[in-house]
C-alpha cells in the first residue's frame, strides 16, 4: 500500500515516509516496465481556501483507460461518468465521502476526495514501479533515496517525479529548505496516538513515524489548532490500522476531530 494524506505526507509501498510540499502534476505510481506500462496514477495539489493542501485531480490510465477524477466527478474517456460505472475489468465506486477504483490488473485506489489517497497494488508488480510511491522492492530508503553513491532528499526524490507539461505553471518546491525540528510536540502526539482507541495497532505499524509526521503538522500549523492539523495524520493512522487488520475504536468525539 501507498499513501498520501494530510500536511503533503507520503508512505511509498517500501514503508518509508516523508513529505514532499509539490503542487504541480507528479507521478503518483506507475508500472514502469519499458515494454508495456499496465497502469499509471497522477495527482496534483494546491491549497485550498484555508491554505492546506489537497488532491485537486487524479488521472488513472489502466490498460487502454483513462480515468479523470475531482470531487464528485468521474470522467473516464473524456466521458462524465455516473457512479458506480463499471466497464472490463474496472469498478469505479463513489459515495460522499471516498471514490473508489477496483482494477482487475490488481489496482485498488481509494480517495477521501480532499487530502488523503491510498493505492494498494498486486504483488506481481513488485520491483516494477516507479513514482512518489517508490519501486515497491520491499526495501525501503535504497532505489528511492539512496542511488549507487547519490543520496536524495525528499524534495529533490519528489521533483523527479515531476509530469512535464508544457503550460504547466509550478514552481518547484526549494530543495535547500530544511524542514523545521518539532521535538516540541513529541510527546503530545504520542499520547494522542496511543490513546486506548488505538490499542489493536500500536503492534501493528510504525507506531514512531506516524508520530513523527503528526509533530510536522504541528510545527506547520504554528499552533492553530484547526482539525486538518491535528486530524489528518490521525485519520491516516486509523485508515493504515484498519488495512492492516486492526480495529481502532472510536476515537473521534464531539469536540474532537
Amino acid at each position: 500500500v501507498c499513501s498520501t494524506w494530510g500536511n503533503n505526507h507520503f508512505k511509498t509501498f517500501d514503508g518509508d515516509i516523508y513529505q514532499f510540499p509539490g503542487i504541480c502534476e507528479y507521478n503518483f505510481a506507475s508500472d514502469c516496465r519499458e515494454s508495456y506500462r499496465e497502469f499509471s496514477v497522477h495527482i496534483q495539489r494546491a491549497l485550498n481556501s484555508s491554505n492546506h493542501p489537497e488532491i485537486q485531480y487524479i488521472l488513472i490510465t489502466i490498460k487502454d483507460f483513462t480515468v479523470y477524477l475531482k470531487p464528485k466527478l468521474a470522467v473516464v474517456d473524456g466521458r462524465i461518468v455516473k457512479t458506480p460505472y463499471y466497464s472490463s475489468g474496472l469498478l469505479i465506486e463513489s459515495n460522499d465521502i471516498y471514490t473508489k477504483v477496483y482494477a482487475k490488473l490488481g489496482l485498488i485506489l481509494i480517495w477521501n476526495q480532499e487530502d488523503a489517497l491510498m493505492v494498494e497494488l498486486d504483488s506481481k508488480f513488485s520491483n516494477h514501479t516507479c513514482g512518489l510511491c517508490g519501486d515497491y522492492n520491499g526495501v525501503p530508503i535504497y532505489n528511492e533515496f539512496i542511488n549507487g553513491d547519490a543520496s536524495y532528499n525528499s524534495i529533490t526524490y519528489g521533483n523527479l517525479q515531476k509530469i512535464s507539461k508544457p503550460n504547466a505553471k509550478c514552481e518547484d518546491p526549494d530543495e535547500t529548505q530544511a524542514l523545521p525540528s518539532c521535538n516540541g510536540h513529541h510527546d503530545e502526539c504520542e499520547r494522542l496516538l496511543t490513546s486506548s482507541a488505538f490499542a489493536d495497532c500500536w503492534l501493528r505499524l510504525n507506531l514512531e513515524t506516524y508520530i513523527q509526521a503528526c509533530m510536522q503538522d504541528k510545527c506547520a500549523c504554528n499552533g492553530n489548532v484547526d482539525s486538518f492539523c491535528l486530524c489528518s495524520t490521525i485519520s491516516e493512522y486509523s485508515r493504515q490500522c484498519s488495512h492492516a487488520g486492526g480495529r481502532p475504536s472510536e476515537w473521534r468525539t464531539q469536540n474532537f476531530c
